[in-house]
């Protein structure tokens, strides 16, 4: 017997002409009320992208790989809702007159500083609960972190926003006049400060990716929670500079939020290795410090 299922209307994006460089829209596809939205999907990639990587880093530092999948699952419980709030925080004034908008994050809308600030407070309570050293593992999803930045980045581009200047680049970014701000209506070009940061991610992923694997050889053999203190400095010198160009920065009164954390992000960074590396002393952290090589400790781990 023949069974007869429901047909589900597909409807796919039109694409925009192929020499003007603009987002073909933020849903990727619509299966009948469903919509698969560009953003999603790229987060998504990044994290699966992020955890096997971040897996085999593991094993070649003789770390459970299973302790990075467990922990990613830590690392999404604080970075989503720190990545919005942190955004809602500062737009406040937007969302105040339909509260329920606050939930609808595939609607875009997050900082990634809020959401490395939850993820580095679920990190310690993990690292805590499992007895293993934060830096160490901060260490080995420091290359993953940068990576699934430059990822999530185009996911500003397929929502039309996080742009910066108008611009008459050759590569200049054509915005819908829906999406841009009142005082640049006028202007149907400007600057991708989606794509400048993502191939700034790229290089700083290259630069961390390539420490790992020399120290794995001992030139130059670094101490724990150096990667992930070079990330800070790394990144946040790329996004001060990239933040100028925004139009939609998150202020505080006359300051650009991004710019601010970046700030401290650069002086946290160069301090800590300036601990590590002219005080030669060791990070504070979870686990007690193992004696006579100034490593850390803890089960499913071993000093670099």
């Amino acid at each position: 017997m023949a069974l007869d299922f429901p047909t589900l209307p597909l409807a796919f994006p039109t694409l925009p002409l192929a020499f003007q460089f603009t987002s073909p829209g933020p849903i990727l596809v619509r299966i009948g009320p469903l919509s698969i939205r560009w953003y999603g999907l790229l987060i998504a990639t990044a994290v699966l992208i992020g955890v096997i990587l971040s897996q085999n880093l593991a094993k070649r530092r003789n770390v459970n790989p299973e302790l990075l999948g467990d922990l990613f699952f830590w690392l999404l419980i604080g970075a989503i809702p720190g990545a919005r709030l942190y955004y809602v925080f500062f737009e406040w004034s937007k969302y105040a007159p339909t509260p329920g908008k606050i939930f609808a994050i595939w609607e875009g809308g997050i900082a990634i500083h809020g959401a490395i600030l939850g993820g580095v407070v679920a990190a310690l309570i993990f690292a805590k609960i499992k007895q293993v050293s934060f830096w160490q593992l901060a260490d080995l999803v420091a290359p993953s972190l940068i990576l699934g930045q430059a990822i999530g980045r185009w996911g500003n581009f397929f929502n039309s926003e996080a742009f910066g200047d108008p611009t008459n680049l050759p590569w200049k970014l054509y915005i819908p006049a829906d999406h841009r701000p009142l005082d640049y209506v006028n202007f149907d070009y400007f600057h991708p400060t989606f794509l400048y940061e993502s191939l700034w991610d790229l290089m700083v992923f290259t630069l961390l990716i390539t420490l790992f694997f020399r120290s794995l050889s001992g030139k130059p053999r670094l101490k724990v929670g150096t990667l992930f203190l070079i990330y800070w400095p790394a990144y946040s010198l790329g996004r001060l500079w990239i933040e100028g160009f925004r139009t939609d920065s998150l202020m505080l009164g006359p300051l650009r939020m991004a710019q601010v954390v970046s700030s401290l992000g650069i002086l946290l960074g160069l301090v800590g290795l300036a601990w590590l590396y002219l005080l030669k002393r060791p990070l504070p952290d979870v686990v007690p410090t193992l004696k006579g090589n100034g490593e850390r400790g803890g089960r499913g781990e071993q000093g670099e």
